[in-house]
């Protein structure tokens, strides 16, 4: 074997050690990016899903969840006075299209499928009708830093997604 096969064989070698390392590296700023931000991570009991208090605006976000293979979204936003809100990004009424899903425009967030309107300082506010199922003070619990909701409580409200997104 000449000696430039040789030292191919080492740098393909290198190469690869050195692709490992930089695929831990990426793979743990991704864990770290996911907790800094807010992410799902494993809490006292199971699954929960972390939002950062100081990463809410008033500009919504949407924080994905997994609940046993059905992908899920909450929005969190901040209202005009001041406070966080939280909701499923689905519709009450319009979820079985599919398309029963939130994009915001301005103080309001629209629904994809019907088009109806929903001021954002209604989130938690207004249960029933055409609007984001709300997540309750109930059915979360806040710390200094994070607002948290159960894998549990997430698991029961994935029937709103079965077909979302469609």
């Amino acid at each position: 074997m000449g000696r430039s096969q040789q030292d191919g064989t080492m740098r393909s070698k290198r190469n690869w050690r050195g692709g490992y390392k930089i695929a831990g590296l990426v793979l743990a700023l991704a864990g770290i990016l996911a907790v800094w931000q807010g992410g799902v991570i494993r809490g006292e009991t199971g699954d929960e899903l972390r939002i950062r208090k100081s990463g809410v605006t008033g500009n919504a976000r949407y924080y994905p969840y997994d609940a046993e293979g059905t992908k899920m979204e909450v929005i969190a936003v901040k209202a005009s006075d001041g406070t966080i809100r939280t909701a499923f990004n689905t519709c009450q009424v319009c979820f079985n299209s599919g398309r029963g899903f939130y994009t915001q425009a301005g103080n309001e967030l629209v629904c994809n499928n019907c088009g109806n309107r929903f001021k954002i300082d209604q989130i938690e506010k207004k249960k029933f009708g055409c609007n984001p199922i709300p997540i309750l003070k109930e059915n979360k619990r806040e710390d200094g830093e994070y607002i948290i909701i159960s894998g549990d409580y997430l698991a029961k409200h994935k029937k709103f997604f079965a077909r979302w997104k469609n």
